[in-house]
């Protein structure tokens, strides 16, 4: 076999048309192996190269008989001192941390374990096992691809709608999508999936986990497996079992195919991403990758003991952020998954945790600062999760400028009000005007706020008010797992019935909890399925579930079909209503010198609230007065529209309230557009005047226009 020297630059495997450069980092390896196999699964190995060029703590060579699809992984020597922070294991296969393909998924061994398992100095002892017929081998991809004339959408945070979906699970029972697609990349850009996203106004989809990830141990030894996402080890790889194409790079092309196809449709991509932390998990943990490349360079370990790790995440480990070559990793991931696989932006799962430097989160950390002079990343849409589980790790609206972030405080007090709780209405301002009391002070704007009422993690819309308890009993562990706390209210009964009154009532609250979503200022963001009644049966954490469970059901009853045409209702009226997506705050000032004010907030009698009203903890129903600005806007398909004022009036109470619509300058009329009272929120009449009595139901949400 030809070898050449190679150089350090860039690392993981480059194929340049002649043939494949290989550059590892290992700043305390003593040497590296580059093992070569043969056929898809890759149990066999073909040859050992040893890297001999080791610049600037890069170890490299380049292989001119190399080509595309060639299966690859790492033996790294160096001083197994668990104590000292050093886990070196050359009988462990790794996989390269740039890898731009991962072929295959692990299959559970005691030899993918560094130490002796049931050993009594467990993981001070040392196994010398081969690990890698059982694990995944990282694969040569060529990265060449078609795109045509693919553009980003570029689409305005102030006009953006999200939508959070699961790959498999979002077409793993579509009948409209083939069966050998249901599941993939593939069939997420099925015309029949476009189509049911254009006519919901959706404008980006943000996908759940894709990077390669690993299904934990002990789930699989339990018949379980890691559904979510959440434990990723291949940064750079899209996960191999979302392909239908194949495994030998052909999921690279197929992730962008399904990005040029969204592109062409308008439709942004956001990638919800996972750096806090990897899947090798804790120190019993097992050798895959970063533990057996450096795992004092890679992990965030114990000050007292280095045997240990820091955990921020709850999950094990934390990677090092203040390693110059672990934020190149993440630095040069974020711009791959830019610059080559054309995404539009990222959710950070647990953000708080990268931007630990020492101990407290420090939001002017390097992570941040190197995203922001970033050419390329700072014009991406950045999303935080706000938070991490260390001390401190509560962070929502103490993120820097670009930023915008998951308002847990929105979805909390939002679902508050709906269950009736006293005291929320002033709180509850904040958060329909886009949470000025988080973000102005930063010089952010309304959305910086991401809405949401619900997630991926935690129950459904359908479940928030079907259930008061979690019901985890699938995933075996007792239902000790999943959020305790979830501020739902079952409406009268726990889980499915029969009785009309109590169904009416959740429909109604359905309708509440999206009305209130969608005519925040903000960016709302949908949880996949909530348009169309979706259930996991009272499992508020199914990360395990990879089944009907978390799948979404697309055999729609006459509830889930008048909940959908009414999403798309509110969906169109964001998009159509300027005064609902305003690109800057609310002042409570008059409009251009004209008697209106922009916003004003209007008591059941038809008057302002007063100051003894905001403090009122028995109010529950209340107006918003939203003024349009009389600035006309273009929309994205060159359609002129009419900036309106609207009025919201909300009532949480139990019983029905008489609000008398308010009137500003003499004789007005008020147009209902929808009130949720109805089951598609149907208008029940036509014109009011201003100083004309309304009939609000009890726990009901009514819009109207100012004609």
């Amino acid at each position: 076999m030809n070898v050449w020297p190679g150089k350090p630059y860039p690392l993981g495997a480059t194929w340049d048309g002649g043939g494949v450069n290989f550059a590892l980092f290992s700043e305390n390896a003593t040497g590296v192996e580059l093992c070569l196999f043969d056929g898809e699964d890759g149990r066999q190995e073909t040859a050992k190269v040893w890297m001999t060029e080791h610049t600037d703590q890069v170890w490299h060579v380049y292989l001119p008989d190399a080509r595309p699809g060639l299966l690859y992984g790492y033996r790294v020597h160096g001083p197994y001192e668990p104590s000292a922070g050093h886990r070196f294991n050359p009988s462990k296969l790794l996989l390269d941390p740039y890898a731009k393909a991962i072929a295959g998924t692990i299959q559970w061994n005691d030899s993918t374990f560094g130490y002796e398992i049931g050993h009594e100095d467990e993981d001070l002892s040392w196994d010398g096992r081969d690990s890698a017929p059982h694990v995944p081998k990282s694969v040569v991809i060529d990265p060449a691809f078609s795109w045509g004339d693919d553009r980003p959408p570029r689409t305005q945070w102030h006009q953006t709608i999200i939508y959070e979906l699961h790959v498999k699970g979002f077409t793993a029972r579509h009948p409209q999508v083939p069966p050998e697609l249901r599941g993939t990349f593939a069939g997420l850009s099925c015309q029949p999936v476009i189509d049911y996203l254009h006519k919901l106004g959706v404008t980006a989809i943000e996908l759940m986990p894709v990077h390669q990830f690993v299904a934990d141990r002990y789930l699989v030894d339990q018949g379980l497996t890691n559904y979510w996402g959440y434990n990723s080890i291949g940064y750079f790889a899209p996960d191999v079992r979302y392909a239908q194409s194949g495994v030998l790079g052909q999921q690279a092309n197929e992730f962008k195919s399904m990005v040029r196809t969204l592109h062409r449709e308008g439709m942004e991509v956001i990638l919800d991403v996972v750096y806090n932390h990897t899947a090798e998990g804790h120190h019993m943990g097992p050798t895959l990758c970063f533990r057996g490349i450096d795992n004092s360079a890679y992990y965030r370990l114990s000050e007292e003991d280095r045997r240990y790790y820091v955990d921020y995440t709850g999950c094990g480990n934390s990677l090092n952020m203040t390693h110059p070559r672990v934020l190149q990793l993440i630095m040069d991931s974020l711009r791959y998954w830019v610059l080559e696989m054309h995404v539009d932006g990222f959710r950070f799962d647990l953000a708080s945790a990268l931007a630990r430097e020492l101990h407290d989160v420090n939001r002017l950390g390097a992570f941040f600062d190197i995203i922001h002079q970033d050419p390329v990343l700072s014009q991406v849409k950045l999303i935080a999760e706000p938070w991490d589980l260390g001390e401190g790790g509560y962070q929502v609206g103490n993120f820097p400028v670009l930023w915008a972030e998951w308002n847990g405080k929105y979805r909390d007090t939002v679902r508050r009000y709906w269950k009736g709780d006293p005291g929320q209405v002033a709180d509850l301002a904040y958060r329909l005007t886009g949470s000025s009391d988080l973000y102005e002070q930063t010089s952010r704007r309304p959305y910086a706020s991401i809405n949401f009422v619900t997630a991926h993690d935690g129950f459904t819309l359908r479940d928030l008010v079907s259930y008061n308890e979690k019901h985890n009993e699938a995933n075996q562990e007792d239902s000790r797992d999943g959020t305790d706390h979830n501020l739902s209210w079952n409406c009268g009964a726990e889980g499915p019935t029969d009785d009309p009154e109590i169904r009416t009532l959740r429909a109604r609250q359905q309708r509440n909890f999206l009305a209130t979503l969608f005519l925040s200022q903000g960016v709302p963001m949908l949880c996949g399925g909530d348009e169309i009644n979706r259930t996991q049966n009272g499992n508020n954490n199914p990360y395990c579930q990879d089944n009907e469970i978390s799948w979404v059901n697309w055999e729609l009853d006459k509830e889930a079909r008048d909940l959908l045409k009414f999403t798309r209702t509110l969906a169109a009226m964001f998009h159509e209503r300027p005064v609902l997506r305003r690109r800057k705050f609310f002042q409570g000032r008059r409009i251009s010198g004209s008697e209106v004010k922009d916003l004003a907030w209007i008591r059941p009698d038809g008057h302002e609230m007063t100051d003894a009203d905001w403090s009122d903890s028995d109010l529950k129903c209340f107006g918003l007065r939203l003024a349009g600005d009389g600035i006309d806007e273009i929309d994205t398909r060159g359609n002129r529209i009419v900036d309106e004022t609207l009025l919201m009036l909300l009532n949480a109470d139990g019983t029905s309230v008489t609000f008398v619509l308010p009137t500003l300058r003499g004789t007005q009329r008020w147009d209902l557009l929808f009130d949720t009272r109805e089951p598609e929120g149907t208008r029940r009449q036509r014109l009011l005047r201003g100083g004309e009595a309304y009939d609000l139901a009890d726990r009901s949400l009514a819009l109207f226009r100012l004609r």
